[in-house]
C-alpha cells in the first residue's frame, strides 16, 4: 500500500537535496520495503535501511518487476541477524531524472520463494494511477509469484526414480575399472555420443547439440520454460538426506533444493568420486556447482534455495560436503542425489550411494577431500538467500548468488 500525504497516495520529497528513508524487511521478517513508493526531486537520496532477513535493492523496471535492469544499480545481499538492533547495513541512491525507479529485493529470484514474488518491491516517481501506476507493478510482481508457485506445487508431485542396480550389475558385461580413489571396483563410464537433434515443443522449434548417454531420457524439455522440481535438503530432525534422492528430469527443467535444519550443501561431483567436488580432468580445477553451506536455524520456517537447471540428458551427481562432530561426512552417511542416473545400467543412483559409503563411510580406508568431471545449470541460498548456477556436459557455466 502506499503511505501518502498527499491524495496521490505518494511520500512526496518537497525539498530537493533531501535525503528520503526507506526500511528494507523489519525485525519480524517481514518482505516489505516501508514506504513502498515515494516521489523525489533531482538530487533527492533515497536511502535504503536494511533490517532482518537478507535483502536487496535492485533496479528493474515495469515491463519485469522481477528481473535486474540491464545496468541498473543494484546492492547486493544485505545479511541482518534476528538480534541486530542498531548499525543496520544501508545502499544510497541519488535521483538524478524525474523518470520512474523500479526496484524489487531479488532473493529467491525465479523460484517460488521470491521476495518480489511476494509483493517486495519499490518505486520511484512512478503515475499514481494508468497503465505504469504503483499498483498495477506491484500486481504483476504477484502474478510473477503465483506462476512460480503453482510451477513449484505442480513440480513437486514429480515421481522419484528407482534403483535396479543388482539386475543392471548381474547383467552388465562390459568393461570394469577402480573408483578416482580408493580400490573400490566400478563399470567404466559410458562413451557419451555427440547427438545434434531438432526440437519441436508447441509452436517453438529449435536444432540443439549435446552429449547423449545409453539410456538417457529424450532432450524435448517437458515445457518451453521447464518444470521445477523440488528437493528438500536435511530437515527439522537433522536427516542426512535429499529428498527426493533421485529424479528424472528434461533440458530446461529446474532443480530446487530447498534447504532444512542444519548446515549443508549440494555439491556437484561424479560417479567415480562421489564425495568430491567435480573437476576437471585435464587442468584438475574444481568445475563442479556448489551451492556453498547453507546454516539453517532448528526454528526456521522460511528455507534457502538453489536452483540448478538441467541443459541436458546426461546424469547429474551430487553430494553434500558437511562433516560430523566426529569428523564422518554426510556423504559418507549416504548424502548424496542422482538427475538422469540411468537406472537400468550399473552406474545408477543405488550404485553412487553405496560406492560413496563405501569410499566415504565409517569404515572407508581410501576417504579424500580432493575434487572429481559433467552437467546441469543452478541458482541458490544461505539462510534467506539464493544463487543461480549453469552447467552443460563438460562445463560449469556462472554462478550468481541470490539470497533469499
Amino acid at each position: 500500500m502506499f503511505f501518502s500525504a498527499a491524495a496521490l497516495g505518494f511520500l512526496v520529497s518537497s525539498v530537493a537535496g533531501k535525503v528520503i528513508d526507506v526500511t528494507v524487511g523489519d525485525s519480524t521478517g517481514a518482505t516489505t520495503f516501508s514506504p513502498e513508493a515515494v516521489f523525489a526531486d533531482v538530487g533527492d537520496q533515497v536511502v535504503f535501511t536494511f533490517h532482518q532477513k537478507n535483502h536487496t535493492a535492485t533496479q528493474s523496471s515495469f515491463a519485469n518487476p522481477c528481473g535486474p535492469a540491464e545496468g541498473g544499480f543494484d546492492s547486493l545481499f544485505m545479511p541482518v541477524a534476528a538480534n541486530q538492533t542498531d548499525n543496520f547495513p544501508t545502499y544510497t541512491i541519488t535521483i538524478n531524472d524525474t523518470k520512474p525507479v523500479w526496484v524489487f529485493c531479488r532473493q529467491g529470484e525465479n523460484t517460488a520463494a521470491s521476495h518480489c514474488g511476494k509483493g517486495m518491491v519499490f518505486a520511484v516517481n512512478c503515475p499514481s494511477s494508468g497503465t505504469n501506476s504503483f499498483d498495477n507493478f506491484k500486481a504483476a510482481a504477484l502474478k510473477i509469484g503465483a506462476d512460480l508457485q503453482a510451477s513449484a506445487a505442480a513440480a513437486s508431485s514429480t515421481p522419484a526414480a528407482t534403483s535396479t542396480d543388482s539386475a543392471a550389475d548381474s547383467a552388465y558385461t562390459g568393461p570394469w575399472t577402480t573408483a578416482d580413489y580408493g580400490t573400490a571396483t566400478i563399470a567404466a563410464a559410458p562413451t557419451e555420443s555427440v547427438v545434434t537433434e531438432t526440437v519441436s515443443l508447441d509452436t517453438a522449434v529449435w536444432t540443439t547439440t549435446y552429449s547423449s548417454y545409453p539410456g538417457s531420457p529424450d532432450a524435448t524439455p517437458s515445457a518451453l520454460s521447464g518444470s521445477v522440481i523440488k528437493v528438500v535438503v536435511g530437515g527439522a530432525n537433522g536427516e542426512l538426506t535429499f529428498t527426493p534422492a533421485n529424479v528424472q528430469a528434461k533440458p530446461r527443467d529446474v532443480i530446487q533444493f530447498e534447504f532444512h535444519q542444519k548446515n549443508h550443501t549440494a555439491t556437484q561431483s561424479s560417479f567415480a568420486a562421489p564425495c568430491v567436488r567435480l573437476k576437471d580432468t585435464t587442468t584438475g580445477n574444481a568445475i563442479g556447482l556448489d551451492s556453498g553451506f547453507m546454516p539453517v536455524d532448528a526454528n526456521a520456517t522460511d528455507f534457502p534455495v538453489w536452483n540448478v537447471t538441467v541443459n541436458d540428458t546426461a546424469p547429474l551427481w551430487f553430494y553434500c560436503r558437511q562433516h560430523k562432530p566426529d569428523g564422518s561426512s554426510h556423504c559418507g552417511s549416504g548424502m548424496v542425489f542422482a538427475v538422469n542416473a540411468v537406472e537400468d545400467s550399473p552406474r545408477n543412483f543405488s550404485a553412487f550411494k553405496s560406492l560413496a559409503a563405501t569410499l566415504n563411510g565409517t569404515n572407508a580406508t581410501g576417504a579424500t577431500g580432493t575434487n572429481g568431471s559433467g552437467s546441469g545449470s543452478g541458482n541458490g541460498a544461505s539462510a534467506g538467500s539464493m544463487f543461480s548456477v549453469a552447467l552443460s556436459f563438460g562445463a560449469a557455466i556462472a554462478a550468481a548468488a541470490v539470497l533469499l
